[in-house]
């Protein structure tokens, strides 16, 4: 390994005992983080998620350790709507790892994950303001499709549109 390689953090699906290292995810946010990602709800969503009230939802953690050994989540990504053959995605990523492209590797592993279970492609939105978000996503094969209150992304895995199934 040169040095300037980046070890990402393991990413794995998120269980129930992850409660105590994603919470403190969104306490370490700064407040630009805090207001493209609608902190609170996001913290109530993930809450529910973990006691497995969302069925149709997967989320997926990204675990680092500090200096001292303590793991801590570095970001997450999660999928909903698996119950339809678009997905939606949302991604986070935690201040220390911004820039250093675990977004891109937990995108991937949501695509991953989508493309194992059949999905024709993933829906996304993000803050109109977000233009870090906005340029990963059009670099990763999304394609804008609009702007209203956030920005509107979809990616097609196929060359063809997938079989309309009510959320295309």
């Amino acid at each position: 390994m040169n040095n300037n390689e980046v070890i990402m953090p393991i990413i794995r699906p998120m269980v129930p005992e992850d409660r105590d290292l994603i919470m403190p995810f969104f306490d370490q946010m700064s407040g630009e983080s805090r207001s493209f990602l609608y902190e609170g709800p996001q913290r109530e969503s993930m809450d529910r998620c973990l006691r497995g009230e969302y069925p149709d939802r997967r989320t997926f953690i990204a675990v680092d350790k500090d200096e001292n050994g303590k793991e801590f989540a570095a970001g997450y990504v999660f999928l909903w709507n698996l119950n339809t053959k678009t997905p939606s995605l949302g991604i986070a990523v935690s201040e220390v790892w911004k820039g250093r492209h675990l977004g891109r590797a937990l995108m991937k592993y949501a695509e991953d994950y989508c493309y194992k279970h059949n999905k024709g492609g993933i829906f996304l939105t993000t803050h109109i303001a977000n233009a870090r978000a906005q340029k990963l996503y059009l670099n990763s094969g999304y394609t804008k499709l609009g702007v209203n209150n956030e920005v509107v992304f979809f990616r097609y895995f196929d060359d063809e549109l997938p079989e309309n199934d009510g959320t295309v």
